[in-house]
């Protein structure tokens, strides 16, 4: 199975090459998402990117469409919409293509490697639909159950308070 998320970069890495427009498609080869709207694996992913070399660096820069499914939290009923993201990751050719003068090493901000002279945007690409999808989605046009009529609670405070009379009162009313 061909990912739509690893790019080839050995005309680039080794050649006095320009950015480059790649255009992939194929199925994802994951679920990703949050747990109530995803792209689900096998949905086909469009990964529309601009590869540009940045001497012993790569700076890929894509936009990703697919077709998200899922559940709505109010309703359950199901979802299927159109998701667009993108994303910006730089790759690094070798261990001090960007070094820290301050010293400090943090494992958190490890620059992804091209390994095999192709890098891999899948990380990239579930982290920004991760932090984009709604923890809670709903219906986009809204749930239908929204428009049916639901009966009122009973013992709702302040509704129809004018049309009862004052319990204080009450033993007046055969006076009236």
């Amino acid at each position: 199975m061909n990912s739509p998320f690893i790019f080839d970069v050995s005309g680039l890495m080794h050649s006095a090459a320009t950015a480059e427009r790649r255009s992939l498609t194929g199925p994802s080869p994951q679920r990703i998402g949050a747990a109530m709207i995803a792209i689900p694996e096998g949905e086909q992913v469009t990964v529309e990117a601009m590869v540009t070399p940045l001497g012993s660096g790569i700076l890929v820069d894509a936009d990703i469409h697919a077709m998200l499914r899922g559940q709505c939290v109010r309703c359950l009923a199901d979802i299927h919409q159109e998701g667009n993201f993108h994303i910006s990751q730089v790759f690094a050719g070798s261990e001090d293509f960007i070094t820290d003068l301050s010293g400090e090493e943090d494992e958190e901000d490890d620059t992804p490697q091209i390994e095999d002279d192709q890098v891999n945007i899948l990380q990239a690409v579930t982290d920004e639909v991760g932090l984009t999808l709604p923890f809670n989605p709903t219906c986009p046009e809204g749930c239908a159950q929204d428009e049916q009529a639901a009966p009122a609670p009973d013992g709702v405070s302040g509704e129809d308070e004018d049309s009862l009379p004052d319990p204080r009162w009450a033993g007046l009313e055969k006076f009236l």
